[in-house]
């Protein structure tokens, strides 16, 4: 019996001509703005701390803050109330006012509107998370998205989920989620120009996230630079912001000498905050290069960028800092000119 021929469809020897004309194409490279522009909407991420910001993420304090009204009990040894089984803290004798906290949090996405970013909040906040208002720890972003955090402690582990999903709803390509037992928390990272990040070493970001993200960042061309913060302290960002392309305001006693040298061969200058306002008057929000965003409780700090050539917007933001964290650890800058 003759065998009729029949068409290929299935095989993958009949599929090789359209293999050939339709190949896979490396380039343009993930970050390429136009790259990002077709697949992701929009090109994201920041290439360094400090150029104009264009979208930021916010977390308004609500109904996860209810337990720290209510419940807990003082300790007068840590001067704070402290939740059941930890999982929460709240520094001073007078319990929150969740009012005065909304509207100081309203005043900070206003005042960053006028300075021409879009403010976008979280999506859904697991109603036990009291310290989810602190958007920045929960993911860092970096030059065409962002890296998931594994945050350290219990109170805030579970963060990741929302964020996550509020992430990928935007648009935004995480790169990398930490993962394993790997430690690490945005507020403790800086991107101090486009080729050159830092992380601080504490008890909450340990070697094993660092060798993750160092990981990551070497594809793109940054250089992670780690230093170990000393004693209790656990977040970068209470020793060193960037405020302008060639200066960064720090702490200088929570930061080693030989970093301090590296900053300055770097062309950085070191602006001390005033020693009396301690690393909470270093936690400020650069907008865009050689402005920044300060609460108005740093008077001699904000008086020190001024004469350093700084300009400083104050706000009123006194209640939400009892929570653990000041301005800059409540804004999480999802593109910054400068990614574009």
């Amino acid at each position: 019996m003759q065998q009729k021929d029949t068409p290929n469809h299935g095989g993958m020897a009949g599929l090789w001509p359209v293999h050939r004309l339709l190949t896979a194409q490396p380039d343009p490279p993930f970050e390429n703005p136009a790259a990002q522009e077709w697949v992701w909407g929009r090109h994201w991420g920041v290439m360094d701390d400090i150029g104009q910001i264009r979208m930021v993420l916010l977390c308004r304090p609500g109904e996860e803050w209810m337990p720290m009204m209510t419940g807990g009990s003082w300790d007068e040894k840590a001067e704070a109330w402290i939740g059941p089984d930890r999982q929460w803290y709240w520094l001073g004798r007078e319990r929150p006012d969740l009012e005065k906290a909304q509207a100081q949090h309203d005043a900070l996405a206003l005042a960053l509107r006028r300075e021409g970013a879009e403010v976008v909040y979280l999506s859904n906040p697991l109603p036990n998370k009291t310290r989810s208002v602190f958007t920045r720890d929960v993911a860092l972003v970096v030059p065409g998205g962002c890296v998931l955090c594994r945050m350290a402690t219990s109170y805030r582990r579970g963060e990741e989920l929302p964020f996550a999903r509020t992430l990928i709803q935007l648009g935004l390509p995480i790169l990398l989620t930490v993962h394993g037992s790997g430690m690490v928390e945005g507020g403790s990272f800086a991107m101090l120009n486009r080729h050159t990040a830092m992380l601080g070493i504490s008890h909450r970001i340990n070697s094993e996230g660092a060798r993750q993200l160092r990981l990551l960042l070497s594809d793109l061309g940054i250089e992670l630079i780690t230093v170990d913060l000393p004693g209790t302290a656990y977040h970068l960002d209470g020793a060193l912001v960037m405020v302008d392309h060639d200066k960064a305001l720090i702490n200088h006693q929570w930061l080693p000498h030989w970093f301090i040298e590296r900053l300055n061969s770097m062309g950085i200058r070191t602006v001390d905050a005033h020693p009396t306002e301690g690393p909470f008057a270093v936690n400020c929000l650069a907008v865009r290069p050689g402005r920044v965003l300060m609460s108005d409780r740093y008077v001699h700090t904000a008086d020190v960028l001024d004469k350093a050539g700084v300009e400083v917007v104050v706000l009123e933001y006194s209640e939400i800092p009892m929570c653990g964290g000041g301005i800059h650890c409540s804004t999480l800058p999802l593109i910054r000119d400068g990614s574009a």
